[in-house]
């Protein structure tokens, strides 16, 4: 697995569960609860910055997740440096505050993130160079994983993979697949669809779950306007291939690629799996810009996949944002996802009597 992933170094507080604190009270929190080896509840979120996120609309992103109370929660377009002077190596587990914009920055988000419910959970982060990609995923404190992961090939902020006892978690931000036949386009996709399947394949000892902002609409009932987003091009511009025309993430070839994915990796899409029907209301994941010939378009690119042990405990799983003045989007142009799993047979996630 060290050939797709490094490890990250992470203290932590040793595992233990405890109670949210009362404000004021930290001293006298106790431990009350046993750890637990088996998240359940997930949310996967492409935030479009998550700075801006927390400092613009930090009241109703908190009262969804209280609301939700997710075990994990996998974030995608953090957009925040990694640690690191300039020219200098970069840690990307850190966030940079070398200047004064950014200690501003990270001073606010961590501010934000020490109170419930964020205080609730550990985190990690894998950043990129500048304020561009960048993924975390927060952990609940009664949750201890075996290890975390992160990044496919280079420094890019658009990884980080979850060990737990009995599963992995995969959280990941696609690269888009572009217009053009070129290095940081087309090729770029290939080679990363590449990668993924390799992972997948070569990965199976556990069950997985990847999650995240996939950049891919797999079926026609995956769009609003299947013909829009197949005639879509930039700038006049046409591919040589066929398979390559059409809006990124709509594309034959990608939809193809990702489909041999699945296959091979023997995943099955949770909300696909129990929603069969198209949905123009909450069936979709992103929605383009409200002003603009994107009004009204919308696809679903953000997924849970999980391997297909896992299918028959999928309890829920669901987009949580609805219509074209992106409702329960929290200012991003993405909605958050949740998938819900029942406890398994062995679930060691109650506590002893």
């Amino acid at each position: 697995m060290k050939r797709f992933f490094q490890v990250i170094n992470k203290d932590s507080d040793g595992g233990s569960c405890k109670k949210p604190k009362d404000e004021g009270n930290d001293d006298n929190a106790t431990d009350s609860d046993t750890q637990k080896t088996e998240p359940l509840k997930f949310l996967t979120w492409n935030a479009n910055s998550f700075y801006l996120r927390v400092k613009n609309n930090f009241p109703e992103l908190c009262k969804f997740l209280t609301s939700f109370d997710p075990d994990v929660i996998a974030i995608q377009e953090v957009r925040m440096p990694a640690a690191g002077s300039k020219g200098a190596p970069k840690n990307q587990g850190e966030l940079k505050d070398d200047t004064t914009a950014s200690r501003e920055e990270k001073t606010t988000l961590m501010r934000a993130l020490s109170t419930p419910p964020f205080g609730n959970y550990r985190v990690w982060w894998s950043l990129a160079d500048s304020k561009y990609a960048g993924t975390a995923v927060f952990v609940k404190k009664c949750f201890k994983p075996k290890n975390v992961f992160f990044n496919l090939d280079k420094i890019d902020g658009r990884v980080i993979l979850v060990e737990f006892e009995t599963l992995r978690l995969l959280n990941t931000y696609v690269p888009n697949n572009g217009w053009k036949e070129e290095p940081n386009s087309f090729q770029r996709r290939r080679k990363w669809d590449k990668r993924i399947l390799e992972f997948v394949t070569q990965n199976s000892d556990k069950p997985l779950i990847w999650c995240g902002d996939l950049n891919v609409s797999h079926e026609e009932i995956d769009v609003s306007h299947p013909e829009f987003f197949s005639a879509a091009k930039q700038n006049g511009y046409v591919p040589p291939n066929k398979e390559d025309w059409g809006q990124p993430g709509y594309t034959l070839s990608e939809r193809r690629r990702f489909g041999n994915i699945l296959k091979e990796g023997q995943l099955v899409d949770a909300y696909r799996f129990l929603h069969k029907d198209k949905d123009m209301e909450r069936g979709f994941s992103w929605s383009g810009n409200p002003i603009g010939k994107y009004r009204g378009k919308r696809m679903r690119i953000d997924y849970f996949l999980v391997s297909e042990k896992l299918k028959d405990r999928i309890v829920a799983c669901e987009m949580h944002g609805q219509g074209i003045e992106l409702k329960g989007f929290y200012g991003s142009d993405h909605c958050p996802v949740t998938l819900e799993l029942s406890p398994s047979s062995n679930s060691q996630n109650e506590n002893p009597e």
